[in-house]
């Protein structure tokens, strides 16, 4: 009979909400403890939820110090590189919500810390849980497509600008591309095991947010709606992304993979104003290829699945944890997704092509 895991949630907020349903269907698994900075609030979140036994801290410290298995990180984004290490070092495996942190220093020494301390570092990319996701990945990886030599992925929302938090940069550290850009690009390169970037030209802007026209809370808009690059990955591949949560259109296209003996298109499921992103699962696969010198497209079917994939990333984490087993989603893979997001940033700052440069761990 495997161990009970135990487990606190640090914030509880909305997301948090969604940690502790999937906690919850689990009978190896008990939530002991909530935190939240805000007065009173870890109480509210433990009445809500029928936490019968559990505590609630002002203080996420105080609740690093019971003893616990792990946490669930459900703050905002600029709180992720603290708490993460903090956990961490208190001898806790750890389950952060994306984007992992603000800046590639703070990933950096997330992962660092992670490796020093042995212990667990995964990051919440849920969409990898989806079977077609898996699919995708393994019909690249079965070198159906040949060389892979250029990928465009992305996405955009016709409306889709979230509030609050998301759109402070002291808070959230960049708008749409962190949001839902980081799901994006971890499809495509998951896809492809992760190739390291090597150099980005980018263009960001934020012409709806800052608008009190399309957005409520305009004047507090600080980050960007709206981002491309070009990303050049070793092996001589290029990317093409482009992400945006408010647009004049309809759509910024599917993902692409072209190889050099077969081509994937891949869409988005999902319809209306928030769709046409990754954060949700997969509309069509169809390969574009060759038969007998014909051109050819087919299509891979796409199963129509009740996986809870919210569900599945948490009890990775807790499997993991009781097996002893690697980060289900590694802090060192998701180290690349940051460093891309921080070159698109500072290429976008200065008008320029910047090079990516990653530390080593």
């Amino acid at each position: 009979m495997s161990k009970t895991v135990r487990i606190g949630i640090i914030g509880s907020g909305g997301i948090a909400g969604k940690h502790v349903e999937a906690y919850k269907k689990m009978s190896d698994v008990e939530v002991v403890a909530i935190a939240d900075v805000i007065p009173g609030k870890a109480d509210e979140f433990i009445k809500k939820f029928e936490l019968k036994g559990a505590q609630g801290f002002d203080n996420y410290r105080s609740l690093l110090e019971l003893n616990l298995d792990g946490v669930s990180i459900c703050t905002p984004n600029n709180s992720h590189h603290s708490i993460s290490i903090d956990s961490l070092q208190s001898e806790k495996h750890v389950l952060v919500e994306k984007p992992m942190a603000i800046t590639l220093e703070q990933a950096t020494e997330m992962v660092c810390t992670a490796k020093k301390t042995e212990k667990i570092l995964t990051i919440g990319f849920q969409p990898r849980y989806d079977p077609n996701m898996k699919e995708l990945k393994r019909v690249i990886q079965s070198g159906q497509l040949g060389k892979v030599y250029y990928i465009q992925t992305g996405g955009g929302r016709r409306r889709g600008m979230p509030r609050g938090t998301f759109i402070k940069k002291e808070l959230a550290g960049a708008g749409a591309l962190a949001d839902i850009g980081c799901y994006s690009l971890d499809l495509a390169l998951h896809a492809l095991g992760y190739p390291k970037p090597l150099t980005v030209s980018s263009y960001a802007s934020n012409f709806f947010g800052t608008n009190p026209k399309y957005h409520p809370e305009s004047d507090a808009f600080e980050v960007e709606d709206f981002g491309v690059a070009l990303i050049r990955l070793e092996g001589g591949i290029a990317l093409n992304f482009k992400i945006s949560w408010a647009m004049h259109m309809d759509s910024l296209g599917p993902t692409l993979f072209l190889g050099t003996d077969a081509g994937l298109k891949v869409t988005p499921a999902g319809s209306g104003p928030w769709s046409g992103v990754w954060d949700g699962g997969i509309g069509t696969i169809t390969m574009f290829h060759d038969i007998l010198g014909q051109h050819t497209e087919s299509p891979i079917p796409v199963q129509n699945h009740q996986t809870d994939i919210f569900y599945e990333k948490v009890r990775d984490f807790v499997v993991a944890i009781q097996e002893g087993k690697e980060a289900p989603i590694p802090g060192e893979q998701i180290l690349i997704n940051q460093a891309i997001i921080d070159g698109i940033l500072r290429s976008a700052a200065i008008g320029r092509e910047v090079e990516i440069d990653i530390p080593t761990i």
